[in-house]
């Protein structure tokens, strides 16, 4: 795989296998040991550490958008198109 920084490069098959830790480390659900060749495994994979850093961006702007509140007439439209939608669910 071209982008890794070492003579021993993983196959696409470990680089997959390492973007699903890479999930649950940053959600924090590796024991120790397995963050550890988690991190060692970014330090020298390119691409893995490009993926790393995607997914705490997604998450870190998901858990902010979270804790905002959207405005007033955001919110009354959205619920005026739902209740909407149930009119026509039911008539339909």
């Amino acid at each position: 795989m071209s982008g890794h920084l070492h003579g021993d490069e993983p196959t696409n098959e470990e680089c997959a296998d390492f973007l699903e830790r890479i999930v649950r480390l940053i959600d924090n659900e590796l024991e120790e040991g397995d963050c550890t060749v988690v991190r060692a495994h970014i330090d020298t994979c390119s691409p893995c550490l490009e993926r790393y850093d995607l997914q705490r961006t997604v998450k870190a702007i998901v858990a902010r958008s979270c804790s905002e509140t959207a405005p007033a007439d955001l919110r009354a439209k959205v619920r005026l198109q739902i209740q909407q939608i149930r009119v026509e669910i039911t008539e339909g």
